[in-house]
Order: structure tokens, then sequence, then C-alpha cells
């Protein structure tokens, strides 16, 4: 079969910080052509409508499958798919991604057809499947196939992350992913799944609490084959095993490759495997988004952090001793009041680090999505993008996004502002001799993207598609097994406080 792989547009945060490559997609493609198929990816962060119409019309697929990793891109690919249908030679049309993993029957419904099968779960074995099962007229057979006609056996995890490794080179205008100051930056990924049960996170109820590395000379392996000077390590946290991290440091040096990382991580690991990151700053690790979430004990309780304030400063501490910049997420908690956004402005201006804020959003998949006793405000798929409110705010609306975008405002310009492109002259100047762009329109752009008039009007567009309305429970140690994709294979590694040994709470 001839196979069309389709990333959606951009999203409002990826409008200015970063626009990674489609890595997901990339691995998928891989294993549909190492069974045989014929593949073409196009990713409508880097190209437009046109330019996917023209690839369609000239490459005829038998099928188009969407990569839908976020619910805000879920309004854009139903449209898609049905114009799709609605060609001379109309292809069976699939999609997949962590978030429509969570809402498959609820999107299929809402698409009328458009969509022949949702695949939930990993798409390099769910991928292969559907597309077989799909030439016999058995889509519903397929493992973690969803459709209208029914479903098919809960999917499969992959046995090894260590193959399909991403068809890179099926992506074009790689030039055009970034993420910060790494422009452009390619993506890797060393391990799967996450042990932690954050409140807030669906990583873990996608994986079902499993948790997989890759072969350290693999790893290795595909760095040194990458021509981007940037890499993003798009683990959801990064280092939690010493010993992997250290194996994969090892086979970089033997191989003599340095580049520029960026990765994500929690404070506890920093503190405990701080050798680790210190051996990969020799290496090139200059950046590191460190998800804090909260700063105080109240909140990390809330998000099921199980981290204390006192450790999530001294891990900033440590970063700042090791030479690492820092990224710092919190997260906005729409009750907020005009003193809290003060508080935060006045805690964020007094630290070096960037300060990124969140909304607190209740995301299909994720625990507070059932037990969140605040109505939604909205079921729009478009505004659950973590930038917009869509429970109930304690200021109003308009008034909660102008502190928002001020907050956020106040402190870009601590290190975007005039006074801050001093110090990024010369970055932005060695980027453009380069030809890259991607930093230097992000130190212009935020305004015009960012702003609070934008976000207070995006919840007046009519709505077409939306989210179904959750249905409200608590969800206790023992119910948590409920909301996985997958089911796990091997028990999780365990969470401790310290050691080498990681303890998952409630395994």
């Amino acid at each position: 079969m001839k196979v069309l792989l389709v990333h959606p547009s951009v999203l409002m945060y990826s409008e200015l910080f970063l626009r990674l490559e489609p890595l997901g997609l990339e691995c998928v493609a891989a294993a549909v052509r190492d069974a045989g198929h014929q593949v073409r990816i196009v990713d409508l962060q880097t190209h437009d409508r046109t330019e996917l119409a023209r690839e369609f019309l000239d490459f005829e697929p038998d099928a188009v499958g969407f990569g839908l990793n976020y619910l805000a891109n879920i309004p854009e690919v139903i449209d898609l798919a049905r114009w799709f249908k609605k060609q001379r030679r109309p292809p069976f049309v699939f999609a997949g991604g962590h978030s429509v993993s969570f809402v498959a029957d609820h999107v299929l419904r809402q698409s009328e057809g458009a969509i022949d099968a949702v695949l939930r779960g990993e798409g390099e074995t769910g991928a292969v499947a559907l597309l077989e099962a799909a030439r016999d007229g058995a889509a519903h057979e397929a493992p973690g196939a969803v459709t209208l006609n029914g479903s098919g056996p809960r999917p499969r995890l992959l046995e090894s992350i260590d193959a399909p490794r991403p068809a890179r080179d099926l992506v074009r205008r790689r030039n055009r992913y970034f993420i910060g100051v790494l422009d452009p930056a390619a993506s890797v990924e060393f391990t799967r799944g996450c042990p932690w049960d954050c409140s807030f996170c669906s990583a873990w109820t996608f994986y079902g609490r499993s948790y997989r590395k890759l072969s350290p000379s693999i790893a290795a392996a595909e760095i040194a084959g990458i021509r981007e000077p940037g890499v993003f390590i798009v683990d959801d946290v990064a280092f939690i095993r010493p010993e992997h991290g250290d194996a994969i440091a090892g086979e970089l040096e033997r191989r003599k490759v340095r580049k520029q990382y960026y990765l994500e991580t929690r404070a506890d690991v920093l503190l405990r495997n701080t050798e680790v990151f210190a051996r990969w700053k020799r290496l090139g690790l200059n950046y590191v988004f460190l998800g804090m979430e909260a700063l105080d004990a109240e909140g990390l309780e809330l998000f099921r952090k199980r981290i204390s304030p006192d450790e999530n400063m001294r891990a900033l501490e440590r970063a700042r001793k090791l030479g690492l910049s820092v990224a710092i997420n919190l997260i906005v908690d729409p009750k907020w009041d005009r003193e809290q956004f003060r508080l935060v402005r006045d805690w964020a201006l007094s630290v070096p680090e960037i300060v990124h804020l969140s909304v607190m959003t209740p995301y299909p998949g994720t625990e507070i999505w059932h037990t969140e006793s605040r109505k939604l405000t909205t079921l729009d798929y478009r505004l659950f993008d973590i930038q917009h409110a869509v429970m109930p705010t304690h200021l109003p609306l308009q008034e909660f996004y102008r502190e928002l975008v001020r907050t956020q405002a106040v402190i870009n310009r601590k290190h975007l502002g005039v006074a801050a492109l001093a110090r990024t002259a010369g970055l932005v100047a060695r980027r453009l001799a380069h030809g890259q762009t991607n930093f230097a329109r992000m130190l212009w752009r935020f305004s015009r993207v960012y702003n609070p008039e934008r976000l207070y009007a995006e919840h007046h567009r009519p709505v077409r598609y939306h989210l179904p309305e959750p249905t409200p429970h608590e969800v206790g140690p023992r119910d948590r097994k409920q909301l996985y994709i997958h089911i796990e294979r091997t028990a999780p590694p365990r969470l401790a406080a310290t050691g080498d040994a990681i303890s998952a709470p409630d395994a």
C-alpha cells in the first residue's frame, strides 16, 4: 500500500517557543516502511495545506494516517479527513497518537465516517496490523483499533524500543525544527514511559506504568547520525536510571560525538543523579526543563508530585553549580487571584532561571479529568492547549488573561526584552548567518501571538467539534489501572528518595 502520514499544524505554544520534529510519526513511518509499504510524511508545522493537497494528488495514497498527540488538533484533523474522503479516490483514513487514544469513540462519531479507524496505543505495532487488516476489510479486528463497526483487542506494547528507528529521511525542511536557542534541533527518545503518577499527567496512564530503555549503543549511533547541532531528549523524565545515562554518555564519548542538548527532568532525579548530569554537561548538555509545577507544598500535593518545595529549590542551586540553564514550568490554577499572580511574578524575577506558565487543564486520560470538582466551562478541543482556561476562573475571564499574559510578559522581558537582547545578540547573529530564523522570530513575536485579547476571543469562536463530558468520580490507588491504555508488561522501576532504586507508589 501507499501510505501518507500527516502531522497537524502548530499550536499557540509552538508558535513561540518550539517546533519539534514529528518523532512519533517518523517511528510509525519506519515500521510501516519496514513492512513493505511506500510511505511519505507531510508535516503541517512546516508545510501548508496547498502543499498537502499537492502531495496527496501526486502520491495517490491508499491510506492516510494522522498523528494526533494533542487534543487541540482534533478539529483540524477531522476537517482534513472530510476533505480526503471527498476526493476522486478516497483513501482509508486513520488517526493515532497519545491524546486521541483516550477519546477514540467520540472522535469517530464526530467525524461521521470521515475517519475509518482510531488507533489507540503505540503506533509502531498498531499501524502495521491496522493496514493489513484494513486491506482485508477487517480494520476493527486489529489490536488497538477502534471503528464504528467494533474494536480490536487491547493495543500491544513494543517488545523493545530499539526498533524501528525513526525515518528522519522522510521529513523535509528539518531546519524549521527548534526549541529555544537550539535552532535547528532534532529530537531523540532514550526511554519511554514514566514511573510517577502525577494527577495532571497522562504519560503514566498511556503506557500503563511501563518503563523501557533504548540500548546505549543504538542511542549513541542515532545521535551520531543526526546532522542537526541541537538535540532535544524528549523523555518524560531524563536519566531516572543513572547507569543508563552513563552508558549512553560513554558510547558518545567513545564515538567523539558532541552536540548541544536540551532535556526535561525532575528536581529529585537531578539531585539524586547529579554526576550523570555533570557528565552530560561535559558532552554538551546546556538546557534543562524542570517541571516544578508549584512553589508551595499544597500545590505539589494537589498535583501528586511526591516532592517538596525545598527539593525543588535545592535542584535549582545544583543546576546553577553545574552551569546548566534551567527553564521552569509552573502550573497556573484558574482560581488564582491578583495577589497570587503578583507573588509568582516577584518570585520569577528573583531567580535567574526562565519561567514558563501553563494553565491547569484536565485532559482525558489524566486523573483530574475524573476528579476535578470544578465544572468545565468549555468542551472546545481547540482550547485544551494549556494556554487557555477551561475551568471557572476566580477573576473575570478577561482579567484572568490580562494577569496571565502580564505575568508571562514580565518574566519574558527578563530574558527576551531589549536589555536581554544585548546578551543574545551574538547568538541571534550566528543563527541568522546560518539561515536559521526560528530563534530570532521568537524574540519578536511574543506580544503578537500571546496576548489577552486573542486568548479571550478564542472562547467565542463557533464550536463544531467538542470533547465528551467527563464522568466525575474518585480514582483511588486501586482504580488507577482502569485509566491505562496499555496493560503493563513488567513491574515499573521503584521510586525511592535516595539511592539507585526507584519505587512506584502503588504498583
